[in-house]
């Protein structure tokens, strides 16, 4: 039996980096693999900026329906910067290493966007809980101060719940193998490398999955199960399956934000020894689908944003065709 020994470092060391992982055993074909992920990139970006420019210049859109998916929109947008640099630097140019303060920097906008996220997705579940049980009321509670308000309340929530992270972190030797399980630094990956006392940070993540991503989660199911009894109270057919559709994009967007993180954070909490692919597969399904399917799903689902596309895309070709053209002066 080989006793294997691990050095052990301080946070305050200067040599001291970790190492990212891209997919083990395919790294003879990381390059080829960058080729999806820059795609995923490239439409998450555009597809969020576009949602943004259309609902920022179009009047029409200034209802809090938008404003929320404009939220949604800024934080996808910012979940997916937060994620390209290691992601690529791996794919594109095998770059693995990342220092111990880039990597705390880099968990603290994740974690903390994800939070966002899941803010902004229980305030468009209690949007359209109002739209469809309380619809008189609508008007008078979604008012644009109280939305800036809410929107910039969950964001301190968010900003606020996380900052202790990276110190907590930093109080802590690392004496285990310094190779983390994604391509990007997760608080969960880092807790795992500590060769001190786990138990503040192991409490304190687990007080931040029940108070956050609990929470908001049974709250946004609560409001569907409000909605649903509503609904079914209508006796037209159409108007039920109507007012049905209205929540699909939102379903939509909870079903791939949820569903990813509750099966990471059983893998983590509760199945030690589960597949290391199942549980790269799910972290990069919690990062990269959500931003990516979002605006495509939205764009699809609503009228107004697939028309407004539509008209720019138009005003484009028109634009295109009309600068390719010469006219004389005698034909004037």
């Amino acid at each position: 039996m080989t006793l294997r020994i691990y050095p052990v470092y301080s946070v305050n060391d200067t040599k001291f980096i970790f190492l990212l992982t891209g997919i083990p055993g395919k790294e003879d074909v990381h390059l080829w693999i960058s080729i999806p992920f820059c795609l995923m990139y490239v439409i998450s970006i555009v597809g969020n900026s576009v949602i943004l420019f259309i609902v920022k210049t179009d009047p029409s859109l200034h209802e809090p329906m938008y404003i929320f998916l404009s939220m949604l929109a800024i934080t996808d947008f910012a979940l997916a910067i937060s994620t390209m640099p290691t992601t690529l630097g791996i794919f594109l140019f095998n770059s693995r290493e990342i220092s111990l303060d880039t990597c705390f920097a880099q968990l603290f906008f994740i974690h903390s966007l994800s939070f966002i996220e899941s803010s902004v997705l229980l305030l468009m579940a209690f949007d359209q809980f109002v739209a469809i049980c309380n619809p008189l009321r609508y008007a008078s509670i979604f008012t644009l101060p109280r939305i800036g308000k809410m929107g910039l309340v969950f964001v301190l929530r968010g900003v606020s719940l996380i900052f202790p992270l990276p110190f907590l972190l930093k109080r802590f030797q690392y004496c285990r193998v310094y190779i983390l399980s994604h391509c990007y630094c997760l608080h969960q990956d880092l807790v795992k490398m500590a060769c001190t006392d786990i138990t503040v940070n192991y409490i304190y993540g687990f007080f931040l999955t029940v108070t956050v991503l609990g929470l908001d989660s049974l709250f946004i199911f609560l409001s569907y199960v409000m909605i649903l009894k509503t609904v079914l109270k209508i006796t037209s057919h159409t108007e039920c399956l109507r007012a049905l559709n209205t929540c699909v994009s939102h379903l939509c967007a909870v079903l791939l934000f949820y569903t990813p993180q509750l099966g990471l954070g059983l893998i983590h909490g509760y199945w030690k020894s589960s597949p290391p692919l199942l549980n790269l597969f799910l972290g990069y399904i919690s990062l990269f689908v959500p931003p990516l399917m979002n605006p495509i799903v939205y764009t699809v689902k609503s009228q107004q944003l697939s028309a407004r596309i539509i008209r720019m895309k138009n005003m484009g070709h028109e634009h295109q065709f009309y600068s390719g053209c010469y006219i004389r002066d005698d034909e004037i």
